[in-house]
């Protein structure tokens, strides 16, 4: 019988043999068992043996091989660590990557101090490892971590050298990255595709012990993370969003000893093959195998955005939307043009002429629209601009200022400068970057010559334009006469008469089924055999509209149907309506309508099908609630203010929905939220700021006052309907029909009185069970309440809006009193009259009282 490893150690402990004699015995017993396993791929590398090039070590589940390889373009031979059995050979560690050798003689093996070293032919060597002198035997093991563990063979649980512990590009989970045992573990980027020597770029954290990651060139910061919250980092926030789709990716810090390192950990079984990288540009990548691809998937990367992915645009080069492309800021020139000639503008910009400190005589240039820099100081004491300025100027180490309620200033050199258009509704402020007084002097004159030449180009195209126009405009004529016919002939075609949709609203359906991608004209037969004959079975649930259904059209897509119910308080009014503004909006965050159906009596909306139902379904039901984490709420919050914002700014037309509420917020299979119901939305005018009807429609809880009482209506009233929402996200309750706490009677001053008193906690949904990051929780709190304050003009805009979401450095205003004014019912009650069949008779009851 064979003896096992542990078996030999007990004997080896029991006996009283000499030491020669245990040793003889025991590599006696090894060398049986090598014979009898040699067919077998080895995991481990013991003292006594060698490992050749052309042979390799592979875990104990075959996910990492580790021995000789050659990149893809060279002819140096390198030892590391790679996937095993992927088809593109990806390296995740190297021991050599400067000291390559130039041909295939090198062997593996351990020295007498237990050292790991590189052997070549010509009796060179270079050490792998550098462990400290073990006693007895040593063994190295590669596990399926991708961690090449030495070891002592008496000890093996004790490990004293890892390659965890000397990363090279890549980042695998379980490995440590930062500060600790005196050594500072970093990311350092291969030189090129097919050389893996040290690069230029290198990623980790903070070294003056700050919780943030950082990447460098060579020694300047040119990236962020921002603070860690907890949770994740704030530049980051795609990694935990994707915990909810197809991956269970978790970022975790520990301190040990005052030294704080990272963790990520890959949790997913099926996604287990994933890694951070960077790569030779200096890009930040997190990628998993998707085995149906038979390649790397990047999750989440940076930089991304308009400007070129694969290169950064260094200190003082500015990120432009409009050519899309990095260049120098004004007064300034690349620092090798070389380099830039060649599109590497890492190495940023440098000043064409010095400062003047002490002179006295340098000035700012205003540049406007520019992303917040990184590593600003923030000084509490400048009341002004002005204050702001002189505070800068006066300092010689200080590079640019910004005033933002206070002063920012920062020194060295400004990296990550993106400039948006005129018209960016993103966290954009002016900076005022400090120049030469030459430099300033010549920057200005060079504007005022080019308005000159843009002014005189502005008169020509002007002139063109217009003759462009006039050319357009009688082709269109011609079009539309001829359009007109064509629908004439597809009307009669499908059985509708001439009248069905009206005059002017019929041309416009019809142009958009020409114009948008999908838009189709259903025969009510197609439609009634795929939901069954509107079958029971079928049937989804049922609104003020009328019943919706499920079904399935020839080519395998799932729909919603919404039939137009002949007792319904909408009509063919709001059926146009549906049809005029839906099928002409293209967003994420908006349902899509699919085509429509006119029959008779019969009229049809075809959707597509939301599988994960209204957020009413999970945010008001006290089990399924608990399925919404706060990472998933937020998402939801933010895609509801990305879906308004496009409505009220980004659309073809100014349109305010007037039924925003829980249960008109669908799901697809993502999670991911599309605002629906658009039969009671109206549209704009572009100079059109408000407007006024005698009919007031919606749902009572979601109203401002002064469309209740007045029927007054603008954009801030679906601002107003979006506080709302946002409070029974945050809480999981309704408010209409709250249950009294005290002396509120509704979810709005309840919120408000918690708000006052400073227990804001108490408003949260007690299913989130504290996991969430405190500030953003307070601050989604805070525009909630900012959204449904009394007056309209005190309310934001959802640019605004989206703005505080995604920015914590967006100052907020506090927020005045809300509009206290109670529905006490049961379930949502549309303003019209059509109550829920389900419902008892109940008594709205409308009160507004004065702002404190």
């Amino acid at each position: 019988m064979l003896l096992s490893y542990r078996s030999l150690i007990m004997v080896r402990r029991r006996s009283y043999c000499c030491n020669g004699c245990c040793m003889l015995l025991y590599l006696v017993v090894l060398s049986v068992s090598r014979c009898k396993s040699s067919s077998a791929t080895s995991d481990t590398l013991f003292q006594y043996e060698s490992l050749s090039d052309g042979k390799t070590l592979v875990s104990a589940n075959k996910t990492f091989e580790f021995g000789f390889f050659t990149p893809e373009g060279s002819s140096n031979r390198y030892v590391g660590i790679w996937y095993h059995g992927i088809r593109n050979q990806t390296v995740v560690w190297v021991a050599n990557r400067n000291n390559p050798l130039m041909h295939r003689s090198g062997t593996l093996r351990f020295n007498d101090d237990g050292d790991l070293i590189v052997v070549d032919g010509r009796g060179s060597w270079l050490t792998v490892s550098d462990v400290s002198k073990p006693t007895g035997l040593v063994k190295a093991i590669l596990f399926d971590s991708g961690n090449l563990v030495i070891s002592s063979v008496n000890y093996p649980t004790r490990g004293l050298w890892q390659s965890f512990d000397n990363p090279t590009n890549t980042w695998l989970p379980g490995m440590e990255l930062g500060h600790y045992g005196g050594q500072n573990r970093l990311l350092t980027s291969w030189r090129d595709y097919d050389d893996p020597s040290d690069g230029d770029f290198s990623f980790g954290t903070d070294p003056n012990g700050a919780k943030k990651l950082f990447i460098w060139h060579k020694e300047t910061v040119y990236w962020t993370s921002g603070l860690w919250n907890g949770k994740f980092f704030p530049m980051i926030r795609e990694l935990p969003l994707t915990q909810r789709t197809d991956s269970y990716f978790q970022a975790a810090t520990r301190v040990r000893s005052n030294e704080t390192y990272y963790i990520y950990s890959a949790e997913n079984g099926t996604l287990h093959l994933s890694r951070f990288m960077i790569d030779n540009s200096g890009r930040i990548r997190l990628l998993v195998w998707r085995e149906e691809f038979g390649d790397w998937f990047p999750l989440w990367q940076y930089p991304k955005g308009f400007c070129d992915a694969y290169d950064v645009c260094g200190p003082f080069g500015v990120c432009s939307e409009l050519n899309q492309t990095c260049q120098c800021a004004k007064g300034f020139e690349p620092a090798s043009p070389t380099d830039w000639d060649e599109g590497h503008t890492a190495g940023g910009c440098q000043r064409k002429t010095g400062l003047q400190c002490e002179g006295g005589v340098d000035g700012f240039l205003e540049m406007a629209n520019m992303t917040f820099p990184p590593s600003s100081k923030g000084l509490l004491n400048a009341e002004s601009a002005e204050e702001c300025k002189l505070i800068c100027l006066n300092n010689c180490s200080c590079t640019a200022y910004a005033f933002l309620e206070k002063c920012y200033l920062w020194d060295g050199g400004l990296v990550d400068l993106h400039q948006f258009g005129n018209d960016s509704t993103g966290n954009t402020v002016t900076i005022y970057l400090r120049l030469a007084a030459s430099e300033l002097v010549s920057a200005q004159s060079r504007g005022g010559k080019s308005k000159l030449l843009i002014s005189r180009k502005l008169l020509i195209i002007a002139i063109l334009v217009s003759l462009a126009v006039f050319i357009f405009c009688s082709i269109l004529c011609y079009l539309c006469i001829r359009r007109h016919r064509q629908i004439r002939t597809k009307l009669l075609s499908h059985n509708l008469p001439l009248n069905a949709l009206g005059t002017t609203e019929e041309t416009d359906l019809w142009w958009s089924e020409q114009t948008v991608s999908q838009f189709t004209v259903f025969p009510f037969s197609q439609i009634a055999e795929a939901t069954n004959n509107f079958s029971t079975e079928n049937k989804l649930g049922e609104g003020g509209f009328g019943p919706v259904y499920k079904g399935q059209i020839l080519e395998g897509q799932n729909v919603a149907v919404k039939r137009l119910a002949a007792h319904s308080g909408q009509g063919l009014v709001e059926f146009r309506n549906e049809i005029l503004l839906i099928a002409k909006l293209q967003h994420r965050n908006l349902v899509r309508l699919l085509g429509c159906c006119i029959q008779g009596e019969e009229k049809l909306l075809v959707y597509e099908y939301m599988p994960n139902k209204s957020l009413d379904f999970f945010i008001f039901d006290q089990t399924r609630r608990a399925l919404l984490d706060w990472v998933m709420r937020f998402h939801i919050i933010e895609g509801i203010a990305q879906g308004l914002l496009y409505l009220h700014k980004h659309s073809r037309l100014k349109i305010i929905h007037r039924d925003l509420k829980a249960s008109n917020i669908l799901l697809d299979g993502d999670m991911n939220p599309k605002i629906s119901d658009f039969g009671l939305a109206r549209i704009f005018g572009s100079n059109e700021t408000q407007a006024n009807t005698n009919r007031v429609v919606g749902t009572f809880g979601y109203m401002p006052p002064e469309y209740a009482t007045e029927g007054l209506f603008s954009i801030k009233s679906d601002v107003f309907s979006f506080g709302v929402l946002l409070l029974e996200i945050i809480s999981g309750t309704r408010n209409a029909g709250f249950h009294q706490h005290g002396d509120t009677l509704n979810l709005l001053s309840y919120g408000w009185e918690l708000w006052k008193e400073g227990r804001w906690f108490e408003l949260i949904d007690q299913s989130l069970d504290e996991r969430f990051p405190r500030n953003e929780m307070v601050r989604c709190i805070h525009i909630a309440l900012m959204c449904v304050q009394e007056n309209a003009v005190d309310r934001p805009t959802m640019s605004e809006v989206v703005a505080m979401l995604s920015s914590e450095s967006t100052a907020l205003s506090d927020p005045k009193q809300p509009a206290f004014y109670t529905v006490r019912i049961t379930a949502e009650v549309d303003a019209t009259g059509d109550i829920d069949a389900s419902c008892s008779m109940n008594v709205a009851i409308i009160s507004t009282q004065d702002s404190r």
